[in-house]
């Protein structure tokens, strides 16, 4: 059955093409609003705050945490952090061949993975969502680098 009305489509098009340049701009604003602001509520709370957990939250300023303490972040999560641009991708490699051959499942998600999960994405192992995940973890390292996240790691 032919298409009677190839106006509609065009029309259509338009929309979503308007729709996709006004969500991407939106975000991008956000994101560099975030340089200097923590955010307000992220995906992760409002998940925690549907499922009748409340909000819970406290924000630290990064002079009131100890570099130490920082330190043991980024060796607990992401051993290599000042080494990548946000994509450890040999771990990434090495965790898909474990999850090939075993029922346990092995994550390989950086810290800028983990940023971009809990803040702009909702929490699951879907292949749309990680499509995204890989989306937003370029924006933020684009935009707030990693000092955003744990100051100049490289005084370590």
């Amino acid at each position: 059955m032919a298409n009677n009305n190839p106006g509609l489509i065009a029309r259509i098009w338009r929309i979503f093409k308007r729709v996709v340049i006004t969500l991407f701009f939106l975000q991008l604003f956000y994101l560099l609003l975030l340089k200097w602001v923590d955010p307000p509520i992220t995906l992760t709370q409002l998940g925690s705050v549907f499922r009748g957990e409340g909000l819970h939250r406290s924000y630290v300023s990064m002079k009131n945490i100890s570099p130490y303490a920082r330190l043991a972040v980024i060796c607990s999560e992401d051993q290599l952090f000042p080494d990548h641009d946000g994509f450890d991708f040999k771990s990434i490699e090495k965790a898909m061949k474990h999850n090939q051959k075993s029922k346990s499942l092995h994550g390989a998600s950086t810290i800028s993975q983990q940023v971009a999960k809990n803040v702009f994405l909702w929490q699951g192992r879907d292949w749309f969502r990680k499509g995204l995940e890989v989306y937003f973890t370029f924006m933020i390292r684009m935009a707030l680098g990693q000092e955003k996240n744990f100051g100049n790691v490289s005084q370590y």
